[in-house]
């Protein structure tokens, strides 16, 4: 009898510890999605480690995977069936679904993917706020929301506008820039630069978008002053709207517990959007916004953003204004090109990735390796939330303003039909796999590795989890090491790849 029990534990710690050696792998390549194989660990390595763990590292904690709501996604998601719409949603937020979305980004009035242009108060001089509402958000955007609220009642939202009501900007219009898809004078196109020589002849309308040359530096030229009016009846009054939005949408339900005060304050806009200057960021933030919200909302969090520039200088002169009083930055674009920096500068701020790059509206294997590359980036550089733009567009995802864009789904609105894009799946390797609370453990880029990204995590039921790609033409053998034993990876070209420990140590 006694040989019988020794025996079964034996058998029992042999399993224990041949389950912790051993891993789940999945693969995504163009042709086929979300493969599932075994992966275990080896004594040798098969190649020169890419990383190696030690098992003491920290790392940083990351906190949510989310998505932004906006009109036209609504509109795609309702070319579908019913059942479909409410699988598609399933699939996104569910917390046993695909992606498992916990946070929301919204947008108080519209945005460059709303149907056209609105605000919750077009009444000029209503600085008491009597006509502010969201009436038409309530149509719309809001009915988004809660269909992903079906699915995961926890979620929460943060917010940023894209423009204050037009009769608050001194165009006294939606967009900073003139186009054929808006109706403002061009001769208001030199309020940009005003007071430069050349204020009427260097504005290049195509600066923003995504293949124009930007000769490396983005925007070429800053704003001279604020599009929003610097008269402290109109900051007191928007600062108040920040408010009035926050409580309006609590009564819906919709819990808002983080804004910043601007989308992309140097994208100089043909849709809605605003020019600020550094001087008129800290004066907003400073004296209006945050002693409203510590006011009015003392538990909803200031974070400065969203930072679009990669003109470094620019950034610390606004952030230095402003460290003590927010408590994150939001980094999306260009400025992707300085985490680092502003990890070390601002130790005590989050870093969060507050809108995936938008794309071309190819949907295709090129734009979800990109988004697989751009996630590894902005985790492993220090952000510890990450947020997906568009979930859902239709045909080519192009906006009202001639702009096409990416999207997770991609709907024919002819045939009524979806498909589940490489980008899907690029998030699917991670969000699937990565709950919030995990820690990012190690990192190593694609272009220390020639097109191998890598990424490491370590969940909160102690499981790790190992993120891969091979951006290359060939297949190639990668290795980890992960204590004394090594994970040999083979990586298909052109592939996504995570291993996620079967059971914890």
């Amino acid at each position: 009898m006694r040989k019988r029990i020794i025996l079964q534990l034996a058998l029992l710690l042999g399993t224990a510890g041949m389950s912790a050696q051993t891993f789940t792998h999945y693969t995504t390549t163009e042709s086929q999605e979300w493969q599932e194989s075994k992966a275990s660990l080896s004594n040798k390595a098969s190649a020169q480690p890419l990383i190696t763990l030690n098992g003491d590292e920290q790392g940083h904690e990351f906190l949510a995977w989310g998505t932004c709501f906006n009109e036209l996604d609504l509109d795609a998601l309702e070319q579908l069936r019913p059942e479909e719409q409410e699988e598609v949603m399933r699939r996104l937020f569910a917390p046993d679904g695909d992606l498992r979305f916990t946070r929301g980004r919204l947008t108080m009035n519209a945005n460059d993917y709303s149907r056209a242009w609105y605000s919750c108060d077009t009444v000029d001089g209503d600085f008491h706020l009597n006509h502010f509402n969201i009436e038409h958000d309530k149509q719309n955007v809001i009915r988004l929301i809660k269909m992903a609220q079906r699915h995961q009642p926890a979620l929460t939202f943060w917010m940023s506008p894209w423009s204050p009501p037009a009769w608050m900007k001194i165009n006294h219009d939606y967009p900073v820039l003139s186009s054929r898809y808006n109706r403002q004078p061009k001769e208001k196109d030199a309020f940009l630069y005003a007071g430069s020589v050349t204020s009427d002849t260097a504005i290049d309308p195509d600066e923003m978008k995504l293949l124009g040359d930007r000769n490396g530096v983005f925007p070429r030229r800053l704003a001279t002053q604020d599009y929003m009016i610097q008269d402290p009846r109109y900051l007191q009054s928007y600062a108040n709207m920040f408010c009035r939005f926050i409580e309006l949408y609590q009564q819906e339900g919709i819990p808002i517990d983080m804004v910043m005060y601007q989308n992309e304050a140097y994208s100089y806009t043909p849709y809605p959007g605003c020019a600020w200057t550094a001087e008129g960021t800290i004066r907003f933030n400073h004296e209006y916004l945050k002693p409203t919200l510590e006011k009015h909302h003392p538990e909803v969090k200031l974070y400065l953003g969203t930072f679009n520039t990669n003109r470094l200088d620019y950034v610390e002169k606004t952030v230095d204004g402003l460290k003590d009083e927010v408590t994150g930055l939001g980094i999306q674009w260009e400025c992707r090109e300085h985490l680092a920096a502003l990890h070390e500068r601002y130790p005590g701020l989050h870093l969060i990735s507050s809108e995936s790059e938008c794309g071309n509206g190819s949907m295709d294997w090129k734009a979800g390796e990109h988004t697989f590359h751009l996630l590894c980036d902005y985790i492993g550089r220090g952000c510890d939330e990450y947020f997906i733009w568009n979930f859902i567009l239709q045909d080519n995802g192009e906006s009202p303003w001639g702009w096409r864009q990416n999207a997770l789904i991609q709907v024919d609105s002819q045939k009524k039909t979806l498909r589940y894009t490489p980008e899907y799946y690029a998030v699917k390797h991670f969000s699937n796999l990565v709950p919030p609370g995990s820690r990012m453990l190690a990192y190593t880029s694609r272009e220390q590795t020639k097109g191998m990204p890598v990424i490491v995590f370590q969940r909160p039921d102690q499981k790790r989890v190992v993120v891969a790609g091979n951006q290359t033409d060939e297949e190639v053998r990668a290795t980890i090491r992960l204590g004394k034993k090594h994970l040999n990876m083979v990586l298909p070209a052109h592939s996504f790849h995570s291993f996620i420990e079967k059971s914890s140590r």
